[in-house]
């Protein structure tokens, strides 16, 4: 119970920091508003939202029930994650939260707001690339080099993996 809180209370923090806070900073400079109509392109743009929203809630319950721990660095999990999202592509919480900031920018028809998720995915990579794998390849070794080769980084197989 412990660690679904923390897992919950820490992932609460980098939404509202980085997934509304900033996005509604950048909305704001830009002179953007929330549009007077709802069509086409906010009904995608709350779908494809959405979706994210839901793969990255699904990565923290399977990060506190699967690894005992929580997304956040300071707090990583006991055990390799690689059930539910995790089975596809080792980074799906990412992949979500750019999810969501893209539908957002859709939504709001915002050029800045589709950068800024550009912004977010880059440096999501860099932080994998740099930090997460090193970190992981030294806490689980062998087990997560056999994680790395059966599932890819970014973009899941077409085929389901074993």
């Amino acid at each position: 119970m412990l660690v679904a809180f923390r897992a919950i209370t820490y992932s609460t923090l980098f939404v509202a920091f980085l997934l509304i806070y900033r996005p509604g900073r950048v909305l704001s400079w830009s002179g953007i508003s929330r549009p007077p109509l709802i069509e086409w392109p906010q009904i995608i743009g709350m779908t494809i939202g959405t979706t994210g929203a839901l793969i990255a809630a699904w990565c923290i319950f399977t990060f506190a029930r699967t690894g005992s721990g929580t997304p956040a660095p300071f707090d990583p999990p006991r055990r390799l994650v690689i059930l539910g999202p995790y089975r596809f592509v080792r980074n799906p919480m990412y992949i979500g939260a750019a999810l969501a900031l893209a539908g957002a920018a859709l939504f709001y028809e915002s050029l800045s707001l589709l950068t800024y998720s550009c912004v977010f995915l880059l440096g999501s990579h860099v932080f994998v690339v740099s930090y997460e794998e090193p970190a992981l390849q030294r806490t689980f070794g062998p087990e997560y080099e056999q994680y790395q080769r059966r599932v890819r980084r970014w973009c899941p197989h077409m085929r389901a993996p074993r």
